[in-house]
């Protein structure tokens, strides 16, 4: 009796997200009741592109 060899598949690595690839931007901000000036500062937010896994989309 002849054994069968067992073959083992591997997963190929996630691609980066091209946008962010953290899963976070950084975008500006405005500030104000009526001019809406945009800030100097910048706050996080979650990559549209991949929804914030940091992982290109297939």
């Amino acid at each position: 009796m002849t054994s069968g060899r067992r073959t083992t598949r591997r997963t190929a690595k996630p691609k980066p997200c091209p946008d962010c690839q953290t899963g976070q931007v950084s975008e500006a901000f405005k500030v104000g009741t009526r001019s809406k000036r945009e800030s100097t500062d910048r706050q996080e937010a979650l990559c549209l592109t991949c929804f914030g896994t940091g992982q290109a989309p297939e």
